[in-house]
C-alpha cells in the first residue's frame, strides 16, 4: 500500500509526522515523502525533512496526504502542486489532509461537495470552496478523511488504520506509541478553552489569518473560474 506525503517550505512538521509515526507502524505499507525537489524542506519552525520522491517520480498513491501550515498559502496558487494532486487524487482509495492542509485540498477542487475539517482559526474557510466545514476532530466523507488542527493528526491516522486495517490492528498501533492522551490542561479546543483567551488568539492572529482568508478567497475564484 502506497502513502504519498506531500512536502513543502514552511509545513507543520507534527502535522505531518504525527500520521507518518502512526503509518509507520502498520503492516506492508510504502511511505513517500513527496516535494517539488530534493532539497531539504524547512518546516515552519525551523526543522529540516528530506522528500524521498520529486512529484513527477512519486508512485501512485493508494492514500494521498497533505499536511498544513503557513506554507499553505502559496500552495494555493502552485498549478505543479495542485496539478500533482488532481492527478494523485483521480486514482487514491483515500484522500486526506490534516490542519490547513484541507485548504490545500480544496483548491485542487478536491473537497468540493464533501464534508471536511480543518484547524479552528480556518475552519469556516472551507466553505469558501463548496465544502461543508465540519467542527469533528476527524471527518470521514466517502473517500475523503481530514483532521482537524496538527495534534489530531495521530487522531486522523488512527481513524484511518482502523478504516484500512480493522480495529485490532489500529488498536495495537495505539498501544504500541502509548498514545494514551492526558493533557494538563482544558484548554485544547475553543470550545473547551476560556472565551478571552480565544478571543485573544483570535486577535494575534488576525494578520496572518486575513492573508489566508485573501489566499483562499482568490484560490476559490480560480477554481470557479476553471469550472466548466
Amino acid at each position: 500500500m502506497n502513502i504519498v506525503m506531500l512536502l513543502y517550505p514552511r509545513l507543520t512538521q507534527l502535522d505531518l509526522t504525527g500520521p507518518f509515526e502512526v503509518f509507520t507502524r502498520l503492516p506492508n505499507v510504502k511511505i513517500t515523502l513527496a516535494a517539488k525537489n530534493l532539497e531539504p524542506v524547512t518546516d515552519s519552525g525551523g526543522l529540516r525533512l528530506l522528500s524521498t520522491h520529486i512529484l513527477a517520480d512519486a508512485p501512485q498513491a493508494d492514500i494521498l496526504f497533505v499536511p498544513g501550515g503557513p506554507g499553505q498559502l502559496e500552495l494555493m496558487d502552485d498549478p505543479e502542486t495542485l496539478d500533482f494532486l488532481r492527478t494523485q487524487a483521480a486514482s487514491a482509495r483515500y484522500v486526506t489532509s490534516v490542519c490547513t492542509g484541507s485548504l490545500v485540498l480544496a483548491a485542487a477542487g478536491l473537497l468540493t461537495g464533501y464534508r471536511a475539517t480543518c484547524h479552528w482559526m480556518s475552519l469556516e474557510q472551507l466553505s469558501l470552496f463548496g465544502c461543508t466545514a465540519t467542527a469533528e476532530r476527524v471527518v470521514v466523507d466517502r473517500n475523503r478523511v481530514t483532521g482537524g488542527g496538527v495534534t489530531s493528526g495521530i487522531d486522523f491516522a488512527l481513524h484511518l488504520a482502523e478504516m484500512l486495517f480493522g480495529r485490532e490492528q489500529a488498536e495495537r498501533t495505539q498501544l504500541s506509541m502509548e498514545y494514551d492522551p492526558a493533557p494538563p490542561f482544558g484548554s485544547g479546543h475553543p470550545s473547551s478553552a476560556d472565551a478571552a483567551m480565544v478571543a485573544d488568539m483570535r486577535a494575534r492572529a488576525a494578520v496572518f489569518q486575513e492573508k489566508r482568508r485573501q489566499a483562499a478567497t482568490a484560490a476559490a475564484q480560480r477554481l470557479r473560474s476553471a469550472m466548466p
